[in-house]
């Protein structure tokens, strides 16, 4: 099943997509759940298959604005450095334990939304990932139940203002530029992609792939940095996992390739789907 969250010119909402229509569930469950993060929290997935099981959906797709799949995740945790070319292309060395940063829901847009390039810099860079959202909370889980916590999976551009990254030690400015990171275009729920599933990212700029990876080069695996994050502190149903960029971003290419207004950033996913936007300058 896929679940996105979307606007309308009379609402906020969030629903089932198929053959390119979406089901809203806020109108179909009657309001009892405000939002998507509130469907995964309740573990509602048979109820939305329920009530979306038959007819014709509320919505075409393509005359809704797809929001990030979470729209207020409490926590938007990144992996980085956690593809061994992107290791290599940084100069750095492969860390034991994860490398993690935090994002803040206002640093993200929908799918097909404009990732804004900031006034302050030029080197706005792409960065293809996975997201992991969590459906089930804890604290300490163990690797081995890790996979049971997750209620899906989704695309992610983890846009980077590299000289702002660049600035100390800490990259929390660089990756929290307002508008410059999206999420979506769905979540596809766990049933459908079973654990430790192979799954290929590809990252394009204007159509032309900057990069390429499989799961099964993670230096640090989902259901580890499941384990590692919940030791620290508890994960909530609607949390999202970014679990890492692969070699190819445009800051270590020679010469560098930054995203500029006009261009086309897409990042895919073959088990999920295409995160497509359009690359804007800030107003």
């Amino acid at each position: 099943m896929k679940l996105a969250s979307f606007s309308t010119q009379q609402h906020q909402s969030f629903g089932v997509v198929r053959n390119g229509s979406v089901f809203d569930l806020r109108k179909r469950l009657d309001g009892q759940y405000v939002d998507l993060k509130a469907l995964i929290s309740a573990n509602a997935f048979a109820e939305a298959q329920r009530v979306t099981s038959e007819g014709e959906g509320d919505y075409p797709l393509a005359e809704v604005t797809l929001e990030p799949v979470i729209s207020n995740p409490q926590q938007i945790f990144c992996v980085g450095l956690n593809y061994a070319e992107h290791v290599k292309e940084t100069n750095r060395e492969t860390t034991e334990n994860p490398v993690i940063f935090m994002r803040l829901p206002a640093s993200q847009v929908g799918a097909g939304q404009p990732m804004l390039r900031p006034p302050e810099s030029m080197q706005f860079d792409y960065e293809g990932e996975i997201a992991v959202i969590i459906g089930r909370g804890g604290r300490r889980i163990a690797e081995a139940d890790a996979w049971n916590h997750i209620a899906g999976y989704s695309c992610y551009n983890d846009g980077s203002i590299r000289d702002w990254q660049r600035h100390t030690g800490q990259w929390g400015p660089g990756k929290n530029f307002f508008r410059t990171g999206a999420f979506g275009p769905w979540m596809v729920t766990s049933d459908e992609i079973e654990p430790n599933a192979v799954m290929t990212l590809v990252t394009r700029l204007n159509g032309v792939e900057v990069q390429r990876a499989t799961t099964e080069m993670l230096i640090h695996g989902i259901a580890k940095q499941i384990a590692y994050l919940s030791t620290f502190t508890p994960l909530f149903p609607g949390d999202v996992i970014v679990t890492g960029t692969p070699g190819g971003v445009g800051a270590k290419r020679n010469p560098p390739l930054f995203m500029k207004a006009g261009d086309v950033a897409e990042v895919e996913v073959d088990r999920i789907g295409t995160l497509s936007n359009p690359i804007a300058d800030e107003a």
